[in-house]
Protein backbone atom coordinates (compact mmCIF):
# COMPACT_ATOMS: atom_id res chain seq x y z
CA UNK A 1 0.00 0.00 0.00
CA UNK A 2 1.13 4.01 -0.59
CA UNK A 3 2.29 5.19 2.52
CA UNK A 4 -0.01 7.66 4.22
CA UNK A 5 1.24 10.44 6.25
CA UNK A 6 -0.86 13.04 8.08
CA UNK A 7 0.16 16.05 8.50
CA UNK A 8 -1.29 18.29 10.90
CA UNK A 9 -1.13 21.96 9.06
CA UNK A 10 -2.00 25.69 9.23
CA UNK A 11 1.33 27.09 8.76
CA UNK A 12 3.56 27.75 5.57
CA UNK A 13 5.69 25.10 6.01
CA UNK A 14 2.80 22.59 6.31
CA UNK A 15 1.52 23.86 3.31
CA UNK A 16 5.00 23.93 1.53
CA UNK A 17 5.48 20.46 2.77
CA UNK A 18 2.30 19.24 1.66
CA UNK A 19 3.09 20.56 -2.05
CA UNK A 20 5.95 18.44 -1.86
CA UNK A 21 5.01 14.91 -0.62
CA UNK A 22 1.89 15.03 -2.80
CA UNK A 23 4.40 15.59 -5.66
CA UNK A 24 5.59 12.17 -5.34
CA UNK A 25 4.26 9.11 -6.81
CA UNK A 26 2.78 6.91 -4.40
CA UNK A 27 2.13 8.74 -1.20
CA UNK A 28 -0.87 9.82 0.19
CA UNK A 29 -1.12 12.90 2.32
CA UNK A 30 -3.78 13.75 4.15
CA UNK A 31 -3.49 17.90 5.72
CA UNK A 32 -5.82 18.59 9.03
CA UNK A 33 -6.86 22.00 9.62
CA UNK A 34 -8.30 22.95 13.30
CA UNK A 35 -10.95 25.51 11.23
CA UNK A 36 -10.10 28.43 12.96
CA UNK A 37 -9.47 30.14 9.58
CA UNK A 38 -12.68 30.41 6.96
CA UNK A 39 -10.60 30.60 4.32
CA UNK A 40 -7.48 28.46 4.57
CA UNK A 41 -6.60 28.16 0.95
CA UNK A 42 -6.09 25.56 -1.53
CA UNK A 43 -3.44 22.76 -0.12
CA UNK A 44 -2.63 19.74 -2.43
CA UNK A 45 -3.38 15.77 -0.91
CA UNK A 46 -6.28 15.11 0.92
CA UNK A 47 -7.42 18.12 3.43
CA UNK A 48 -9.95 17.09 6.87
CA UNK A 49 -11.12 20.16 8.78
CA UNK A 50 -11.87 19.73 12.43
CA UNK A 51 -10.48 18.19 15.60
CA UNK A 52 -9.84 14.20 16.28
CA UNK A 53 -11.22 14.44 19.95
CA UNK A 54 -8.36 14.69 21.62
CA UNK A 55 -5.12 12.21 21.87
CA UNK A 56 -7.48 9.27 22.01
CA UNK A 57 -9.56 10.33 19.24
CA UNK A 58 -6.56 11.27 17.41
CA UNK A 59 -5.06 7.38 17.72
CA UNK A 60 -8.03 6.00 16.50
CA UNK A 61 -8.15 8.02 13.92
CA UNK A 62 -4.09 6.67 12.97
CA UNK A 63 -4.99 3.37 13.08
CA UNK A 64 -8.61 3.49 11.21
CA UNK A 65 -6.90 5.39 8.32
CA UNK A 66 -3.58 2.95 8.65
CA UNK A 67 -0.96 6.33 8.80
CA UNK A 68 2.20 5.41 8.42
CA UNK A 69 3.74 8.92 9.77
CA UNK A 70 2.50 11.81 11.46
CA UNK A 71 4.17 15.54 10.98
CA UNK A 72 3.40 18.36 13.59
CA UNK A 73 3.42 21.75 11.84
CA UNK A 74 1.05 23.08 13.38
CA UNK A 75 1.80 27.03 14.79
CA UNK A 76 4.27 27.00 17.21
CA UNK A 77 1.86 28.14 19.73
CA UNK A 78 -0.71 25.26 19.13
CA UNK A 79 0.48 23.54 22.48
CA UNK A 80 -2.98 21.16 23.09
CA UNK A 81 -2.36 19.96 19.46
CA UNK A 82 1.26 19.45 20.05
CA UNK A 83 0.64 17.27 23.12
CA UNK A 84 -2.21 15.37 21.43
CA UNK A 85 -0.29 14.55 18.74
CA UNK A 86 2.46 13.00 20.42
CA UNK A 87 0.49 11.56 22.65
CA UNK A 88 -1.13 9.53 20.43
CA UNK A 89 2.00 8.66 17.97
CA UNK A 90 3.25 7.09 21.09
CA UNK A 91 -0.03 4.99 21.89
CA UNK A 92 -0.10 3.96 18.15
CA UNK A 93 3.29 3.80 17.38
CA UNK A 94 3.55 5.29 14.51
CA UNK A 95 6.69 8.26 14.00
CA UNK A 96 5.93 11.68 14.28
CA UNK A 97 8.09 15.07 13.98
CA UNK A 98 7.28 18.13 14.74
CA UNK A 99 8.27 20.67 12.26
CA UNK A 100 8.97 24.37 13.89
CA UNK A 101 10.84 27.07 12.22
CA UNK A 102 12.99 28.80 14.70
CA UNK A 103 12.02 31.36 16.71
CA UNK A 104 13.41 34.66 16.64
CA UNK A 105 16.69 36.27 18.38
CA UNK A 106 16.78 39.72 19.65
CA UNK A 107 19.60 42.35 18.08
CA UNK A 108 21.92 44.54 19.70
CA UNK A 109 19.59 47.27 19.72
CA UNK A 110 16.36 45.85 20.46
CA UNK A 111 14.31 46.85 23.80
CA UNK A 112 12.76 42.67 23.88
CA UNK A 113 10.73 42.16 27.33
CA UNK A 114 10.17 38.30 27.41
CA UNK A 115 7.35 36.79 29.02
CA UNK A 116 5.72 33.47 29.34
CA UNK A 117 1.98 34.22 28.74
CA UNK A 118 -0.19 36.48 27.06
CA UNK A 119 -1.76 37.81 31.05
CA UNK A 120 2.36 38.31 31.93
CA UNK A 121 2.45 40.73 29.18
CA UNK A 122 -0.58 42.53 29.73
CA UNK A 123 0.40 43.03 33.30
CA UNK A 124 3.60 44.73 32.24
CA UNK A 125 2.22 46.72 29.72
CA UNK A 126 1.16 50.14 31.44
CA UNK A 127 4.48 50.68 32.58
CA UNK A 128 5.96 50.56 29.24
CA UNK A 129 3.37 52.63 26.85
CA UNK A 130 -0.45 53.89 26.18
CA UNK A 131 -1.05 53.48 22.58
CA UNK A 132 -0.10 49.26 21.92
CA UNK A 133 0.16 47.35 18.77
CA UNK A 134 -1.18 43.54 19.78
CA UNK A 135 -0.20 41.41 17.03
CA UNK A 136 -0.88 38.09 19.12
CA UNK A 137 -3.74 36.81 17.20
CA UNK A 138 -7.30 36.85 17.19
CA UNK A 139 -7.81 34.68 20.07
CA UNK A 140 -6.36 35.53 23.65
CA UNK A 141 -7.17 38.95 23.81
CA UNK A 142 -9.19 38.24 27.02
CA UNK A 143 -5.93 38.84 28.93
CA UNK A 144 -5.79 42.21 28.15
CA UNK A 145 -9.66 43.57 28.51
CA UNK A 146 -8.90 44.93 31.96
CA UNK A 147 -6.62 47.60 30.93
CA UNK A 148 -9.01 50.43 30.35
CA UNK A 149 -6.02 53.08 30.04
CA UNK A 150 -4.18 51.88 27.16
CA UNK A 151 -5.21 52.40 23.41
CA UNK A 152 -4.75 48.70 21.13
CA UNK A 153 -4.48 48.86 17.50
CA UNK A 154 -4.85 44.80 17.05
CA UNK A 155 -3.88 43.54 13.95
CA UNK A 156 -4.74 39.69 12.75
CA UNK A 157 -5.79 37.53 9.73
CA UNK A 158 -9.36 37.15 10.78
CA UNK A 159 -11.82 39.49 13.33
CA UNK A 160 -10.97 38.92 17.21
CA UNK A 161 -13.18 37.39 19.60
CA UNK A 162 -14.41 39.41 22.59
CA UNK A 163 -13.51 39.85 25.15
CA UNK A 164 -11.19 42.67 24.58
CA UNK A 165 -10.11 45.85 25.73
CA UNK A 166 -12.33 48.56 25.72
CA UNK A 167 -10.15 51.51 23.86
CA UNK A 168 -9.80 49.12 20.41
CA UNK A 169 -8.98 49.24 16.85
CA UNK A 170 -9.23 46.44 14.46
CA UNK A 171 -6.91 45.83 11.23
CA UNK A 172 -7.50 43.11 9.63
CA UNK A 173 -4.40 41.77 7.54
CA UNK A 174 -2.27 38.75 6.39
CA UNK A 175 1.44 39.22 6.07
CA UNK A 176 3.99 39.22 4.67
CA UNK A 177 4.59 42.87 5.58
CA UNK A 178 7.49 44.93 4.63
CA UNK A 179 9.86 47.17 7.10
CA UNK A 180 8.19 50.20 5.23
CA UNK A 181 4.69 49.59 5.40
CA UNK A 182 5.75 48.32 9.43
CA UNK A 183 7.41 51.18 10.16
CA UNK A 184 4.52 53.77 8.24
CA UNK A 185 1.84 51.80 10.16
CA UNK A 186 3.27 52.72 14.05
CA UNK A 187 4.45 56.12 13.45
CA UNK A 188 0.88 56.68 12.00
CA UNK A 189 -0.94 55.18 15.35
CA UNK A 190 1.80 56.64 17.45
CA UNK A 191 2.92 52.99 18.73
CA UNK A 192 4.98 53.30 21.58
CA UNK A 193 4.80 49.60 22.85
CA UNK A 194 4.45 46.37 20.60
CA UNK A 195 3.13 42.76 21.75
CA UNK A 196 4.02 39.66 20.05
CA UNK A 197 4.32 35.81 20.03
CA UNK A 198 7.72 34.50 19.38
CA UNK A 199 6.17 32.85 15.68
CA UNK A 200 9.12 32.91 13.66
CA UNK A 201 9.38 33.40 10.46
CA UNK A 202 10.08 36.16 7.85
CA UNK A 203 6.18 37.15 6.67
CA UNK A 204 5.46 39.02 10.15
CA UNK A 205 9.01 39.69 11.53
CA UNK A 206 9.21 43.23 9.88
CA UNK A 207 6.91 44.73 12.96
CA UNK A 208 10.65 43.94 14.61
CA UNK A 209 13.28 45.55 12.45
CA UNK A 210 10.41 48.58 12.62
CA UNK A 211 10.01 48.91 16.52
CA UNK A 212 14.15 48.49 16.39
CA UNK A 213 14.67 51.36 14.16
CA UNK A 214 12.04 53.54 16.40
CA UNK A 215 13.67 52.29 19.23
CA UNK A 216 10.35 51.20 20.80
CA UNK A 217 9.42 48.31 23.45
CA UNK A 218 8.52 45.03 22.18
CA UNK A 219 6.70 42.26 24.84
CA UNK A 220 7.65 38.89 23.18
CA UNK A 221 5.58 35.88 24.58
CA UNK A 222 7.80 32.95 24.44
CA UNK A 223 6.90 29.72 22.89
CA UNK A 224 5.44 26.93 25.15
CA UNK A 225 7.62 23.93 24.97
CA UNK A 226 7.77 20.85 22.95
CA UNK A 227 6.55 17.88 25.33
CA UNK A 228 9.20 15.91 26.36
CA UNK A 229 11.19 13.54 24.48
CA UNK A 230 9.72 14.62 20.94
CA UNK A 231 11.56 15.90 18.42
CA UNK A 232 11.81 19.00 16.14
CA UNK A 233 13.36 19.86 13.16
CA UNK A 234 13.26 22.96 11.55
CA UNK A 235 12.55 23.55 8.42
CA UNK A 236 10.59 21.61 5.13
CA UNK A 237 14.25 19.88 4.21
CA UNK A 238 14.68 18.80 8.10
CA UNK A 239 11.30 17.06 7.94
CA UNK A 240 11.40 15.11 4.35
CA UNK A 241 14.39 13.63 5.48
CA UNK A 242 12.88 12.27 8.70
CA UNK A 243 10.27 11.13 6.76
CA UNK A 244 12.44 9.40 3.95
CA UNK A 245 11.79 5.49 4.80
CA UNK A 246 8.28 6.00 5.02
CA UNK A 247 8.08 7.88 1.81
CA UNK A 248 11.05 7.93 -0.03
Amino acid sequence: MSPHILLLGGTTEARELAARLAARTGVRVTTSLAGRVARPGALEGDVRIGGFGGAEGLAAWLREHQVDAVVDATHPFAEGITANAARAAAATGVPAVVLRRPGWQPQADDRWHPVASLTAAAELLPGLGRRVFLTTGRLGLAAFADLAGLRFLVRSVEAPEPPMPPHTRVLLARGPFTVPDETALLREHRIDVLVTKDSGGEATSAKLTAARALGLPVVVVRRPPLPEGVLAVPDVAGALDRLRLVAP
